[in-house]
């Protein structure tokens, strides 16, 4: 019998969640994707979202490697401190322009994931197009290992999530 690794029933939490949203018309999911490395020997998942009728989207992505899973399956080996996956999001939108505040949205995003996440803005565009299209890239990085017993939780974040799409849409219009 297959015994499911931490990694895939914190990605089966998540896609329950997103996916019951989705049905009820909260967010409309617009790609997923479930990858393994062999080289490396590690797992990434990720999902899109965003409001319906808006334009921001947001990303999470979950990433398990081999020390995790190693710490997971030989606990007698590895720390079992190591068995979780990271955990990252990302919103991100493409304007014309982005007549914006980054200092004024980072501390929007601070009051609502708090100062102990690390949180990165960029802005991408090709400046040798006639009419480069800026693509805002917001990343929340956790910096730390999510486990098992914190499952609930990331239920929980899917609320902090649909904040933050609420807010940005209304920054950035």
């Amino acid at each position: 019998m297959f015994d499911p690794t931490a990694f895939d029933n914190m990605k089966v939490v998540i896609e329950g969640a997103l996916y019951d949203l989705d049905i009820c018309g909260e967010i409309v999911i617009t790609d997923r994707n479930d990858s393994f490395n062999m080289a490396k020997m590690s797992r990434t998942f990720d999902i899109s979202f965003r409001l319906p009728e808006k334009k921001v989207k947001a990303t999470i992505e979950l990433q398990s490697g081999l020390v995790n899973l190693a710490a997971e399956l030989l606990p007698s080996f590895q720390s079992e401190e190591q068995a979780g996956c990271m955990l990252s999001l990302q919103f991100h939108t493409a304007k014309d322009e982005l007549d914006i505040d980054f200092t004024a949205l980072k501390a929007l995003l601070v009051d609502i994931w708090g100062p102990t996440r690390t949180i990165t803005q960029r802005v991408l565009y090709d400046p040798l197009s006639i009419d480069p299209v800026k693509a805002l890239i917001i990343k929340i990085e956790f910096d730390r290992l999510i486990h098992e017993d914190q499952i609930e939780d990331l239920v929980e974040m899917t609320e902090f999530i649909i904040t933050t799409l609420k807010k940005l849409n209304e920054e950035i219009r």
